[in-house]
């Protein structure tokens, strides 16, 4: 293992989940700093994201897989202090940026090397840290499993979280027409800002009504969502011939009841869906791999940006958490350490 030329401390701070439950069931505390397996390099964290899957998992209803740090936390920035052995790609003092299994809530987190990306040019720990989990989650799912493609139309659910702002911002870069929904004036506002040509108060307006009209009978290509059950029948009801639904949450319960499933068969429909902690290695290296090829020279010119809503400083982990639950905020919500 290859080390800085300083002595790493034995012990970190870190976000201590006593028992599953609410938000002020997390506590800073002290601990060990985690070990670092083949393949992982260690970085000293500056800033790290809050995402929903962490509220899930605080809950009790999201458990790390096998092998993970049972600390909360998906997405890091910071520098490279250790290499684990046979680590590749990075040297000692790099700012990068990565995808955790889990550990990110702390001030320090092995990650796999195959994981981690290098800071974008001007960008600073809290600029990264919003990067990994939105763009690896967009990419895998909009782009490699629904096949968006460039003239193509996609609607985005949730066009104001951190997901949907990505969406948003890769799918017009890459040529397509976009339409979002979000659940306030304030919301589709910056949906537009962003590049949706259409947004859509949902909680004015039916959705399905608003795409049908907007695409004249057609439909959309592709629907990105993460609310589920609740809106299937009208998701399948305002796909195009040859759509494709691509599911990433259940924010609107995981059951659907009384919905038309005909429009699958008569319109040729494919209905997917993924989470991105469990995906193997191998499929986390290949979404890392793609990003750098195709997304970062986008970051590195400036046409596409994350859309940071609120930083939020360590010992205020709890408050972040409840203004994620709140739901009032604009894009990401990420916690400086440094």
């Amino acid at each position: 293992m290859s080390l800085p030329n300083g002595t790493l401390p034995t012990e970190m701070s870190y976000v201590d989940l006593q028992s599953p439950g609410g938000a002020e069931n997390m506590m800073l505390a002290r601990g060990r700093l985690p070990e670092i397996a083949p393949g992982d390099i260690l970085i000293r964290v500056e800033a790290f994201g809050v995402n929903r899957p962490d509220i899930l998992q605080r809950k009790g209803d999201y458990p790390p897989p096998p092998g993970a740090s049972p600390i909360l936390g998906l997405e890091v920035a910071g520098e490279v202090v250790a290499l684990g052995e046979s680590a590749a790609g990075f040297s000692i003092a790099d700012k990068v940026c990565a995808l955790a299994n889990g550990g990110g809530y702390a001030e320090y987190c092995a990650v796999p090397a195959t994981q981690a990306l290098p800071w974008p040019k001007g960008y600073d720990a809290v600029k990264a840290t919003a990067l990994p989990e939105t763009f690896f989650t967009v990419w895998a799912n909009v782009f490699d499993m629904a096949g968006l493609k460039r003239g193509e139309t996609i609607l985005v659910h949730g066009g104001a979280s951190g997901i949907g702002t990505t969406a948003i911002q890769l799918a017009k870069a890459f040529g397509a027409e976009v339409l979002a929904t979000a659940g306030s004036a304030a919301k589709c506002a910056a949906c537009e800002t962003l590049g949706a040509k259409r947004a859509i108060n949902y909680r004015e307006e039916d959705f399905k009504d608003v795409v049908l009209e907007a695409t004249e009978g057609r439909g959309v290509d592709v629907i990105l969502d993460m609310v589920g059950g609740r809106y299937f029948g009208r998701n399948l009801a305002s796909l195009a011939k040859d759509g494709r639904l691509s599911i990433i949450g259940f924010l609107g319960g995981a059951r659907v009841e009384d919905a038309n499933i005909a429009p699958i068969l008569t319109k040729r429909l494919k209905v997917m869906g993924s989470a991105l902690r469990p995906r193997t290695a191998a499929e986390k290296r290949a979404i890392r791999d793609e990003l750098a090829a195709n997304v970062w020279p986008l970051l590195d010119a400036g046409e596409v940006a994350p859309v940071i809503d609120a930083v939020v400083p360590f010992k205020e982990i709890v408050d972040a958490h409840r203004l994620m639950e709140g739901g009032d905020h604009i894009g990401k919500i990420v916690i400086r350490l440094a």
